[in-house]
């Protein structure tokens, strides 16, 4: 969001006494163009934002200025209380807490009550239902590891269970589907990696600090890559689980069949996962087509019988 940039780099101005375009470019990841565009648009809003030129140059905000909280209007600081503390209730942390404080001192109190109301309106918290609160000390760990730039040593669960001990460059949080996952650079395989936070175990922050290299930020979109791999399968479902199967396909993708079912366009891939989802509808679903899923269905079926004494 722009206006979240645009707090955010006067934030940066205030505290420093001058920063060149190209430190802001990269610190909010966007070009140089972007940034003089911003600059305009802060000056726009009232807050007088100077360039100066030569070595030692950069943008500075002019001494003995202090912000007006008219610069944001109730809709902006009702954007940003909604993102600051959706953010604070995912990871915490005193610089969070500190900016969400900082942004709340802009709130007139003659319209508090309005833009408290407003940010209220968005809840977000992408944790499940059940979420396993253990990953908190962990997220902790790594965000200390993250600001002071020293290495992490943990276990990790990988891919069928087998378990590593890795010494890892942290470099990014990300937060996807639910998941927390550190991207950094893995000394033990030479290369960066993705691991999951609920996957690390014995998490040890090391003394030893290390220079960070160039990186580019992960992979995170497999939209079009899933596409190529997916293929339709039709599946008979019962109407008690018409709710689960939408969290994988949307609503166009059903028809009726009869007062109790649907027949339903599955994107399908043809690996572990998928076919644990598939088993997990258990006698709700029926594969109807193509035969050589559901013969591998029915084989999976029959093993987990004979784990039970099935006859």
């Amino acid at each position: 969001m722009k206006v979240d940039r645009l707090v955010s780099m006067i934030l940066v101005l205030l505290q420093k006494e001058r920063i060149g375009a190209q430190e802001l470019a990269d610190m909010f990841e966007v070009s140089p163009r972007t940034i003089y565009r911003d600059i305009d648009a802060i000056n726009m809003a009232g807050v007088p934002v100077r360039g100066v030129s030569g070595a030692g140059g950069g943008f500075e905000i002019m001494r003995g200025y202090k912000i007006d909280n008219k610069v944001f209007s109730a809709a902006d600081l009702s954007a940003l209380l909604t993102a600051l503390s959706g953010l604070f209730s995912m990871v915490g942390g005193s610089e969070l807490a500190t900016v969400l404080a900082k942004v709340k001192s802009f709130i007139p109190a003659d319209r508090a009550d309005d833009i408290f109301k407003k940010a209220g309106q968005i809840c977000i918290d992408p944790a499940p239902w059940t979420a396993d609160r253990a990953v908190q000390p962990c997220l902790e760990t790594v965000r200390a590891a993250l600001r002071q730039s020293r290495l992490l040593q943990f276990g990790y669960t990988a891919h069928r269970g087998v378990k590593t001990r890795r010494t890892v460059e942290p470099y990014q949080l990300v937060l996807k589907n639910s998941q927390w996952y550190l991207q950094g650079y893995c000394r033990t395989r030479n290369d960066f990696r993705l691991f999951r936070l609920s996957r690390i175990s014995d998490l040890q922050l090391q003394q030893t600090s290390f220079t960070p290299r160039d990186h580019q930020k992960p992979v995170l979109d497999f939209t079009d890559t899933l596409k190529t791999m997916q293929t339709e399968i039709r599946l008979r479902i019962h109407r008690s689980i018409a709710d689960i199967v939408l969290d994988y396909c949307p609503n166009e993708y059903f028809s009726p069949d009869g007062d109790t079912h649907y027949l339903v366009r599955f994107p399908f891939v043809e690996n572990e996962y998928y076919y644990n989802i598939l088993l997990r509808f258990g006698d709700k679903c029926e594969c109807l087509e193509p035969p050589h899923i559901r013969a591998e269905i029915r084989r999976r079926a029959q093993k987990i019988a004979a784990i039970y004494g099935a006859p």
